[in-house]
């Protein structure tokens, strides 16, 4: 079965971190760029980073530049995303997703981990 699990979720206050992680079974993420994205009831799906499958070139949304990190350890079969500085508007569901180098969309998704950004 192929799937992504994050976790890594949870309770922190303003300021603090949390590192998420996304890991795959049954397949390697080794030829897959993987994204994260977090979505907040009521409101659209927000791509927050993502890590090229080949250079490990990355890509990071305006609202966590500076404050989030992407990273990819293909020996683990794993993505992480460490999160800094957390503020209250990251509060939301975050989803890992995995694209083929090659497609244009993205084939597979977790089941999400809630990150709560809360004093």
């Amino acid at each position: 079965q192929l799937q992504l699990v994050e976790s890594g979720g949870g309770l922190v206050q303003p300021g603090g971190s949390l590192r998420l992680s996304c890991a795959a079974s049954g397949f390697t993420l080794d030829y897959y760029a993987i994204g994260w994205f977090r979505q907040v009831p009521g409101k659209e799906r927000e791509g927050v980073s993502c890590i090229s499958s080949s250079d490990g070139s990355t890509y990071y949304a305006d609202s966590v530049k500076g404050r989030f990190t992407i990273s990819r350890d293909n020996a683990k079969n794993t993505v992480y995303l460490q999160m800094n500085s957390l503020k209250p508007e990251d509060t939301a569901v975050y989803y890992c997703a995995a694209r083929y180098y090659s497609g244009s969309s993205y084939d597979y998704w977790g089941q999400g981990t809630q990150v709560t950004v809360s004093s």
